[in-house]
């Protein structure tokens, strides 16, 4: 397909739209972050033990992968707008729940659900804005949903942080409420806004051509880029769909190797992006810092800094990705994790323990943790964080795209569970030190995987992706 010129393009009506499917990011981010800083809250109200605050905290996490496989089916069937509407539902609902009941198996349940609306976010903003977006800048306006998701998690600190300032610390209360649980309420106000903001804007052309609208799908690309333009894709994105059956789960599978190549490759990155333990920040960001001997204040200071730093990495990515690919950024974000991740590891190795068993530090090697810990979240967010989103939502054909994400999606947030689970046992059982030399293992393992398996789609439009061959 012959690249749009951009002054074509209704840009105002793709910036608005980019913008209000990045709010399930900036929930997703949000969502996940909020856990930060109400540990001990959750083990004080619900007489929890650390397998009990795990279980308690992943539940999230095994409801983002539920969320994401079936999010990705139901989209092919339903539509990508409805099933967000349902997803901001679910966050709403979530949210106060979980900051309001004194009941342990409730508030898993609904934290659960409010993962499905994680889950569900993460899958479809990426591909809902893959969608839509311009080939030639497609990159560019996908990383923003990495912008959001790590803005998200910024306010979601800053937020727990002010909370816990205001009341003392994390267990004192606000107007009567304990400052943890205001910090699962403040969620309610953008999963309000998101949920306002969708109505607003149109349904995904490539959804409303494979479900037989072809012309509602022409007039929403009429919109974006001028009747002549939206014609002809009409007609090409008609032609991308199997001719026999709508988008189907058994689409992904592929005799002899179970999954269609395409599908491994995103299975990879998938798995990949966190395996080097990026979340181990994220959500036990307060735990690490603490392990590594500093207080609750200053803990969640540091979630702060590697919040704003994160951001701005972002906004590097943004300006790179459809210059200079996918492919070779993922690279450079694989070789300064691994470094990163090394420093971090040698630094905590050179740690000792207190009586209590609590890591102690010398400040100087804590502030060498630190600085190699900002240095990793670049280099992530540089790289694996947006450009992970990016490549899942374009890289797969039309006919594949759903269910695509439905099997990579579960995948991802499985490896989040995974890990994310196993952190509090492996750093009391193996050690901090030996729990990051597995995470520095998974991103130079990462490089070789990226650079042997992985296609490059910078400047290709949808239509063009290759790996469904079914008609």
């Amino acid at each position: 397909m012959a690249a749009v010129q951009q002054d074509r393009v209704n840009m105002a009506l793709v910036g608005a739209i980019v913008l209000v499917a990045t709010i399930g990011g900036l929930l997703f981010g949000y969502d996940s972050g909020a856990v930060n800083g109400t540990q001990a809250g959750l083990k004080a109200a619900f007489a929890l033990d650390d397998n009990g605050l795990g279980f308690t905290v992943g539940s999230l996490l095994v409801g983002c992968a539920a969320g994401a496989f079936v999010a990705g089916r139901l989209a092919d069937r339903f539509g990508r707008k409805r099933i967000m509407v349902l997803a901001a539902i679910l966050f709403l609902v979530g949210a106060l729940v979980q900051g309001l009941t004194g009941n342990h198996a409730l508030f898993v349940v609904f934290r659960f659900l409010g993962g499905m609306a994680v889950g569900a976010a993460s899958v479809l903003s990426p591909a809902y804005i893959s969608e839509v977006a311009p080939a030639a800048i497609r990159g560019r306006l996908t990383s923003v949903q990495q912008v959001m998701i790590i803005t998200g998690l910024t306010a979601a600190f800053v937020v727990n942080y002010v909370l816990a300032q205001q009341a003392g610390d994390s267990l004192g209360e606000l107007a009567g409420v304990p400052a943890w649980r205001w910090m699962y309420l403040a969620q309610a106000v953008p999963a309000v806004v998101f949920l306002v903001a969708l109505q607003f804007i149109p349904e995904s052309p490539r959804y409303l051509v494979s479900s037989g609208r072809a012309d509602d799908a022409k007039a929403v690309l009429t919109r974006i880029f001028g009747e002549t333009e939206a014609s002809r894709k009409v007609e090409e994105i008609r032609a991308s769909f199997a001719t026999d059956h709508r988008p189907r789960l058994a689409d992904v599978l592929a005799p002899g190797t179970v999954l269609r190549p395409i599908v491994w490759a995103g299975l990879i990155i998938a798995v990949f992006q966190q395996f080097v333990g990026i979340n181990v920040i994220f959500y036990y960001g307060e735990t690490l810092w603490k392990l590594a001997g500093v207080s609750e204040k200053a803990a969640l200071e540091r979630n702060i800094i590697s919040g704003v730093v994160s951001i701005a990495a972002c906004f590097i990515t943004m300006a790179l990705v459809d210059k200079v690919g996918r492919k070779p950024l993922l690279l450079v974000g694989s070789a300064g994790m691994t470094l990163a991740l090394g420093a971090m590891s040698w630094a905590f190795s050179q740690g000792t323990l207190d009586a209590a068993g609590a890591l102690q530090m010398d400040p100087s090697l804590g502030m060498i943790a630190v600085i190699a810990a900002n240095i990793y979240v670049i280099f992530f967010n540089v790289s694996w964080g947006p450009v992970m989103w990016v490549m899942l939502g374009e890289m797969f054909p039309n006919q594949l795209r759903g269910s695509a994400l439905a099997v990579c999606g579960l995948a991802q947030w499985g490896a989040n569970y995974a890990v994310v689970q196993s952190f509090p046992a492996m750093a009391s059982g193996l050690g901090l030190a030996e729990t990051y030399v597995l995470y520095t293992v998974s991103a130079a393992v990462s490089f070789w995987l990226v650079k042997a398996f992985l296609p490059e789609t910078k400047g290709k439009e949808l239509e063009q992706m290759e790996g469904w061959g079914g008609h």
